[in-house]
């Protein structure tokens, strides 16, 4: 069995790690870290976990990790990682970081998106930016990965194939994305703007521009499409607790046909168990909706065209505390260590929710 910790996991994302890794058939969870609740059960913070783990929460010691890891996931704050994972990967672990700071190949980047100049920038480049439905061979060959943004995620698996298929004729300085995200992307952290009394049933702009997810989508599409690719992106708080809906809009100089789309998606993503494409012609769920993806690692992606503008929708539908994060970042590991790609993972989401 490969033993994994976990540093930073009384949180939101660290709750979904540690109960996917527990039911985990090939690894098994030997820490998970926490300076607050440090010597207490994790199911005094993550109830759901009650009666399946009596693991405990404990401090934060490099050699007690490292001793007792071979792989390690870091849950941090941004600009919180970049203080413990020079240590972790120059002690030889497996790392796969849940964070921003090691997602942005270009360290200037990160002075312009999070206000702050990298303090290892030569890490950067050791770091593989992991989404397994477009980059499994860079994945499986890596050490050291970084999990992308909720928001970000959704946004690349919906936009990367039509960026790729050249005979669509893509705007590359006009694309649009629309973000909508229930509450538990805010963490678990209590302010003012996430009390329930504010919260609840808003459709709240809150990033209505300059988001900084858009800067990791920016860095993967301008790969994709080999020149570089601008996006505006504007992100809302919907009144739900877990998922993301990302609507992106795509303008083209001529008229694409359905077929064009469906060849675009389906070449690139055939044999990818986690994306499941939705355009129906019956029922209520008739294009992706988070609803319908919650509890899973599913993505489920879908498009509408508009001729008489030359407009392409494309929507996709995550959770984003599992496809968006803890999910993402366990399928990455299994790649990494040349485990099934679904394994841990290949549950169906909740329904009704």
């Amino acid at each position: 069995m490969t033993r994994v910790g976990i540093v930073a996991a009384s949180g939101y994302i660290g709750g979904e790690l540690i109960r996917l890794l527990l039911t985990h058939p090939k690894v098994e969870l030997t820490t998970a870290t926490s300076r607050k609740y440090a010597g207490e059960y994790v199911f005094r913070v993550h109830p759901n976990l009650r009666g399946v783990t009596e693991l405990k929460f404990s401090d934060y010691n490099l050699a007690t990790v490292t001793e007792r890891s071979d792989v390690v996931f870091t849950a941090l704050p941004h600009g919180e990682s970049i203080r413990y994972i020079p240590q972790l990967a120059a002690a030889g672990l497996k790392v796969v970081d849940l964070s921003a700071d090691y997602r942005l190949k270009d360290p200037e980047q990160y002075s312009i998106w999070y206000g702050f100049q990298h303090p290892s920038p030569d890490l950067l480049g050791r770091f593989v930016y992991a989404v397994p439905e477009i980059n499994r061979d860079e994945i499986r060959h890596a050490s050291l990965l970084s999990s992308p943004g909720c928001m970000a995620i959704a946004t690349i698996l919906a936009l990367t194939p039509l960026l790729k298929a050249k005979e669509l004729e893509i705007d590359h300085d006009h694309i649009i994305v629309d973000a909508k995200i229930g509450s538990s992307g805010s963490g678990g952290k209590p302010s003012t703007s996430t009390h329930f009394s504010e919260r609840y049933s808003v459709v709240r702009p809150y990033a209505p521009a300059g988001h900084r997810h858009s800067a990791e989508i920016e860095q993967v599409l301008s790969s994709v499409a080999g020149e570089r690719v601008k996006v505006s992106m504007s992100a809302h708080a919907v009144n739900m607790v877990r998922g993301i809906l990302s609507t992106c809009h795509l303008f083209s100089g001529k008229e694409i046909e359905p077929i064009t789309l469906w060849k675009a998606y389906r070449g690139m993503y055939s044999g990818s168990y986690f994306i499941r494409f939705v355009r129906d012609k019956k029922g209520p769920f008739r294009l992706p909706d988070p609803k319908l993806v919650t509890g899973s690692n599913f993505c489920d992606i879908g498009f509408e065209t508009e001729q008489r503008t030359g407009r392409v929708v494309a929507l996709s539908a995550i959770d984003n505390l599992i496809k968006g994060a803890a999910g993402n970042a366990i399928q990455s590991m299994n790649l990494m260590l040349g485990f099934d790609e679904k394994a841990g993972l290949a549950n169906a989401p909740l329904h009704p929710v």
